[in-house]
């Protein structure tokens, strides 16, 4: 298949140059967008930890800020955001070294996302992340 065939039919392409490789036909198989795939894959997989950590915190910043709201769907939705984090982090456990980085900017999302969601005012809610990752996904943990 030629580039403009990965362009409109990507699921056709990816097949055929699964099978070029597994048949060692390298020559025949487009080394240099199999290699962009397999990089965008794992930017894919960065993005779902980021994402994953956006509705944990959110959901924190709403319990803590929003007392009087707390409910059983927001305890799901926490539970559910960090038995999600520890299976993407399971599967691709070399993300660990940047949890530091996916937790500030996963903060960032979510803390705009509250004051959205809350109406509350930004200053509301602190600039920078006030727990932890461990403490975040500490199923022990409830913020006051």
């Amino acid at each position: 298949m030629t580039t403009s065939q990965y362009e409109h039919d990507f699921y056709a392409w990816a097949n055929e140059q699964a099978a070029l490789l597994r048949a060692g036909r390298l020559a025949e198989a487009d080394l240099a967008l199999i290699a962009d795939e397999i990089e965008s894959m794992g930017k894919a997989e960065k993005r779902e930890l980021v994402s994953r950590l956006t509705v944990l915190l959110l959901h924190l910043l709403k319990w803590e800020h929003q007392p009087g709201l707390r409910g059983s769907s927001w305890r799901l939705s926490i539970a559910n955001a960090r038995d999600e984090i520890a299976e993407v982090l399971e599967d691709n456990p070399s993300l660990k070294p940047q949890l530091g980085a996916a937790v500030a900017t996963a903060y960032r999302y979510a803390r705009r996302k509250a004051v959205i969601e809350t109406d509350l005012p930004e200053e509301t809610f602190p600039a920078v992340c006030p727990w932890s990752f461990a403490v975040a996904t500490d199923e022990d943990f409830w913020p006051a």
